[in-house]
């Protein structure tokens, strides 16, 4: 739970601090005593709503990178640092694209790949993955990672955020607008008064929360297609189903929250499901079983 408020407390918080930024340029009026200019006010929700999910997407290999502390593998140092830059190679000439880096990170049992590009990307797997972890099942996992990239998982997540995004800061100041003006009947002369400022931050908070379940659901999908991939890449859904198996019966190696989303794993219970980036472990392998022999 402690990592769904962050998540959402910095989703908002980069909102907030865009719309406070944009009102000091004077690109934010868009609202006044006058009424809604739905032109400058879409403007205005399309810049907030994409700005930091498009600089995240394209920050998103260094900031990986220096956040776990994963050192790209420039020349093997040992025969499974071999083994790993050939089998992504091999993998990614499967799938079409272009050979990512490699990195490895110390931590629990985790991958991810990221990038905002296809032919750019960074696959990096945890030491704990590579020791506790056949090669077979490794392979699946980088199956699984591959497969994101040449989904092109990475940036349509960045599109959904921000489509989310833009429809929060719109109609957060829709009803700032209907609350200020009928309900409260605020002075048309002086433009949105405190009755507008309350409201929206107030459905800010509210659309975050329901913005995060719509993206949550999303990327619980492309969970799902990400391991058919992996199926496809091996021509055969069994490694994938015995690597969700094993990480299953493993402590997973927590991923920054801003990263949270790229790992092979996570998930939670209860009402934390509905936020949670990925399926159970059980429904995915289920989902595996059900996929037709390569």
């Amino acid at each position: 739970m402690k990592r769904i408020i962050l998540f959402l407390a910095t989703n908002l918080a980069v909102m907030l601090v865009l719309t406070l930024v944009l009102n000091v340029l004077g690109v934010g009026r868009a609202v006044s005593g006058a009424g809604i200019n739905v032109g400058a006010l879409a403007v205005f929700s399309l810049v907030v709503g994409f700005t930091g999910s498009i600089i995240s997407l394209l920050m998103s290999k260094p900031m990986a990178k220096w956040s776990t502390g994963a050192r790209v593998i420039d020349n093997p140092a040992n025969s499974t640092e071999l083994w790993l830059v050939n089998t992504v190679r091999q993998l990614a000439e499967r799938a079409q694209i272009g050979m990512p880096e490699v990195a490895v990170y110390d931590g629990e049992p985790n991958a991810f790949a990221t990038g905002a590009f296809k032919n750019s990307a960074l696959v990096a797997v945890s030491t704990g993955l590579l020791q506790g972890m056949t090669r077979e099942e490794v392979e699946a996992v980088l199956g699984h990672e591959i497969a994101h990239v040449a989904n092109g998982d990475m940036i349509t997540l960045t599109l959904i955020q921000g489509v989310v995004n833009t429809f929060v800061v719109f109609m957060a100041r829709v009803v700032g607008f209907f609350v200020d003006k009928v309900l409260l009947r605020g002075d048309s002369d002086r433009g949105p008064g405190i009755g507008y400022m309350v409201t929206v931050f107030v459905c800010e908070i509210v659309f975050g929360i329901l913005a995060s379940i719509i993206v949550a659901w999303f990327s619980r999908q492309r969970e799902f297609r990400a391991d058919a991939g992996s199926a496809s890449l091996l021509g055969n859904s069994v490694p994938m189903q015995h690597a969700l198996a094993r990480l299953a019966g493993l402590h997973p190696g927590e991923l920054p929250q801003s990263m949270a989303a790229s790992g092979i794993s996570g998930g939670n219970s209860g009402w934390g499901a509905l936020f949670a980036t990925h399926p159970p472990m059980e429904q995915r392998i289920a989902a595996l079983q059900g996929l037709r022999p390569q």
